[in-house]
């Protein structure tokens, strides 16, 4: 069996009499980006810098790569690539200078220094700022040297915190693009409280709310997570409300256009069959009709709802 290149056992941390985070574990065995998805405060960024070794945690243990964290902390962190919220940069370094100096503090041979640095600048899409001021970049170039810091050691977890917080909707694409780009050959976690950053990252998530694991599985398996109660169609020759209501298991229509509605049901699983049944007995000419999924607002909401009942 495959050493795992990430295992989160049993991890808890306590400020002071509160606990932040309460007996999270999983584990990742694959490249692809893992989504860690909570609400401001669940206890993302702890969890991501106990992983990372910024903060020691007071029960459980995080193995990287078959390396104990707690134990041989110097080890574990060479297999990691962190940017935290604020990424550490060294603003009136240019972005040579500073690369450099991040590949000598990541214990790179000093005869390999020149090829990392150059290999992270051209991956990371800032080769043409080498001698420019980090300062003098924009968010998102900026952002772009933060994630060039995390990869210069190729690690085999790279561990990214809210990476797109206040980037402008270009740069939030951008960085979207390179980081799927980063997990074609690492593993990468991925921390954010937006919703709509994780359905197009992430294949596999894990959601915390107010510190404890409330969801693990696919994103398709979240996205799933409410039973549809509606169902959306288009139809050329539609009929009034009043004949919907007639089709058993039917509980209110909403006419959206027209010719396309949202129809509401009691949750039986035949509700469409039995709509296009009925439309092509009546001639309502059916053009399309599908399953109106919940929304991701609406799983997070009730996901959360479940944690604070709990």
């Amino acid at each position: 069996m495959s050493t795992a290149i990430i295992s989160v056992e049993g991890l808890s941390h306590r400020y002071n009499s509160s606990w932040a985070i309460r007996d999270i574990s999983f584990e990742i065995n694959k490249t692809g980006i893992l989504g860690l998805l909570g609400s401001n405060g669940a206890g993302k960024s702890t969890t991501m810098n106990i992983m990372c070794g910024v903060l020691n945690q007071t029960e459980g243990n995080v193995i990287i790569n078959g390396i104990d964290l707690k134990k041989d902390p110097e080890a574990a962190k060479r297999e990691i690539g962190f940017l935290p919220q604020q990424a550490p940069l060294y603003k009136d370094l240019t972005v040579d200078e500073y690369l450099i100096h991040c590949a000598y503090l990541r214990q790179i041979e000093k005869s390999k220094i020149k090829s990392a640095v150059e290999v992270a600048k051209e991956r990371c899409g800032v080769a043409h700022f080498s001698n420019r001021l980090i300062k003098n970049l924009s968010g998102g170039y900026q952002q772009r040297v933060g994630i060039a810091q995390a990869i210069i050691h190729t690690p085999k977890l790279v561990v990214l915190d809210e990476p797109t917080n206040g980037l402008d909707p270009n740069q939030i694409i951008e960085v979207r693009a390179l980081i799927k780009e980063i997990a074609e050959e690492r593993a990468v976690i991925f921390s954010t409280h937006i919703l709509s950053e994780v359905q197009v990252l992430c294949k596999d998530i894990r959601m915390i709310e107010q510190g404890k694991v409330v969801f693990a599985d696919t994103m398709d398996a979240f996205n799933n997570y409410i039973a549809p109660h509606s169902v959306r169609a288009e139809m050329d020759r539609p009929p009034s409300q009043e004949e919907f209501m007639k089709i058993e298991g039917v509980t209110n229509v909403e006419f959206l256009t027209e010719r396309s509605m949202k129809i509401y049901f009691d949750g039986d699983p035949d509700i469409t069959n039995r709509i296009i049944k009925t439309s092509v007995q009546q001639d309502w000419c059916l053009r399309e009709i599908y399953t109106d999924k919940g929304s991701l607002d609406e799983i997070f909401a009730q996901l959360s709802n479940y944690t604070k009942a709990n």
